[in-house]
């Protein structure tokens, strides 16, 4: 430990477009290259936060470009501000789950990730950086707003001045008082994930024979994939495809959806794919499933685990219940009902999840967009999920393809599309919701070919934890048969408007469950369309990107 260096007061401006999001505060990286930027947004950090002097801060990234730069603005700024001691992944690496991990393993006061997730990574691409809280999870919006409230008005921030530190070895080291701990950034997490799964059966599962290939994407999940399906789990050398985090990614699109992920699908449905392909995202939090003929939704996935969790040794006492975000299927309600156990419909955007999951009232949480996840953190995560899949292949001794249809089988199936129109004029996108929102007093009643109307609103949600409401979460026409068309403006952008539109139909037919999805919701797309006017709203005749 070295004496306080002299902290130096910085004179600056506020920028006005630092409100954070669902997932924090995401931009161009050559927003966030401007001088200023990233530290009046760090001390806006701070600056909201009371009672941390003389205490730990995680810090870590998805390794993308300018990861390294930022950690050191952040470590300077932080040692000024008066934490005690700051924990940073290796080489500034730490997937968001991992993150997490670390800041409850460690009780820290909380943690700075730096991401953009599943958003393209390069000085021509994006950045993002967010806080989360001593839960692990993504701080609340009573927090991001006081951070966005003091964005508008900062005058100054505090650093110090000191050489860089090496964020490559691991070990101590200090910034005046301010002790610097570069950690393992896989060590916390993979002792988790050998706490909640039965490693023992899934290796023996690798050992008959069983065949995997997971994409790693060039982004983070690699190295903690490599020690864990190759190292602990005995899978061939190879499974892990783009195992070395790169900042750009390897130039690809890091989101594990079938448009980005389309030669895992292709390797999926051919003569040679293995038991399993999957997937995760830029920062480590998203999954993709597919098994041998069988693309497994998220909305699926999300049911399946829940009615299975308790083959894994972690949740072999059961569930408390189960969250969703509203926009995903409804297939996890069904589970929840037969279980008997509580079901939660939150609005997008992990940090809803986490009132629940500390007031015991769920176990496990997911969205639509790839996000799964349990209480063992405060983050969904991807590699989580796909370790959940394969110890529940290993116990129940059968194929994906086998266990999705004897859950629709029993459980009847959601037929379940998204789709994305990226990057559209945000006055033609906003104009489109609005007009909706105008028509929903009108909708229920009207009948639309063999579609009835039931209700149709804007999603609010009522916090039953803290009795917080958030309003306008997105607009939802619900049919009678328990069909539905939701429409919701996406915050994880950082072009123009990303209007999302989310199709669902039920299906308790075991004989209608071969149908090709998107022809099994034709009706509904094409009255998804009617109802919004989309193509004279957004220009567009067709979505980006269809999952």
């Amino acid at each position: 430990m070295t004496a306080p260096l002299p902290i130096k007061t910085v004179a600056t401006k506020p920028f006005n477009d630092q409100r954070p999001g669902t997932s924090g505060l995401r931009k161009k990286t050559r927003v966030f290259q401007q001088p200023h930027y990233l530290a009046n947004f760090v001390q806006s950090i701070f600056s909201s936060l009371e009672g941390f002097a003389g205490k730990a801060l995680v810090v870590g990234g998805d390794g993308r470009f300018f990861n390294r730069e930022a950690i050191q603005l952040i470590l300077k700024m932080a040692a000024a501000n008066g934490f005690g001691e700051i924990i940073v992944g290796r080489s500034g690496i730490l997937s968001t789950p991992a993150a997490s991990a670390v800041i409850r393993h460690d009780k820290a006061f909380g943690g700075i990730v730096l991401s953009a997730s599943h958003n393209p990574g390069g000085p021509d691409a994006d950045f993002g950086i967010k806080y989360n809280i001593s839960n692990g999870g993504p701080a609340p919006e009573k927090i991001t707003e006081a951070i966005f409230a003091h964005s508008k008005a900062i005058e100054s921030y505090k650093t110090v001045e000191a050489a860089d530190i090496d964020i490559d070895s691991l070990g101590e080291t200090f910034i005046g008082a301010t002790k610097v701990r570069i950690i393992d950034p896989v060590a916390i997490y993979r002792d988790l994930m050998a706490s909640l799964f039965d490693f023992a059966a899934i290796r023996a599962l690798f050992a008959s024979g069983f065949t995997m290939k997971f994409d790693a994407m060039s982004a983070v999940t690699g190295p903690y994939a490599k020690a864990i399906l190759e190292g602990d789990l005995g899978a061939a050398p190879g499974t892990v495809l783009n195992g070395e985090p790169l900042p750009d990614f390897g130039h690809h699109h890091p989101d594990p959806n079938l448009v980005h992920c389309k030669h895992l699908y292709d390797l999926a449905m051919s003569d040679a794919s293995p038991d399993i392909c999957a997937a995760s995202d830029g920062d480590g939090d998203r999954n993709l499933v597919i098994g041998r003929g069988q693309f497994v939704t998220p909305s699926d996935s999300l049911a399946i685990i829940a009615a299975n969790a308790h083959l894994a040794p972690g949740y072999k006492s059961g569930i408390a219940g189960v969250a969703r975000s509203m926009p995903t299927s409804a297939a996890a309600d069904r589970v929840a009902h037969k279980l008997h156990v509580g079901m939660y419909e939150t609005p997008t955007g992990w940090k809803f999840f986490g009132n629940l999951l500390d007031a015991g009232k769920v176990t496990i949480c997911g969205e639509e967009s790839a996000g799964a996840g349990s209480n063992h953190v405060r983050e969904k995560d991807g590699l989580w999920a796909i370790l959940m899949w394969l110890n529940v292949l290993a116990a129940r001794k059968q194929s994906v393809k086998e266990i999705v249809r004897a859950h629709w089988a029993e459980y009847g199936r959601n037929y379940y599309s998204r789709h994305d129109y990226e990057e559209v004029a945000t006055e033609g996108a906003n104009a489109l919701v609005a007009a909706l929102r105008a028509k929903l007093p009108t909708l229920a009643g009207q009948q639309f070919g063999a579609l009835t109307v039931e209700s149709a609103d804007d999603f609010a949600y009522l916090d039953p934890i803290d009795g917080s409401m958030s309003r306008q979460q997105g607009v939802r026409i619900l049919f009678a048969g328990g069909s539905r068309i939701v429409y919701r403006l996406s915050g994880t952008g950082t072009s123009g408007a990303t209007l999302r539109v989310y199709i669902e139909r039920y299906e308790p037919d075991a004989a209608r469950h071969d149908l090709e999805t998107q022809a099994a919701l034709a009706d509904l797309i094409a009255l998804a369309e009617q109802l919004a006017d989309i193509s004279k709203h957004t220009g567009r005749d067709k979505p980006s990107v269809i999952t």
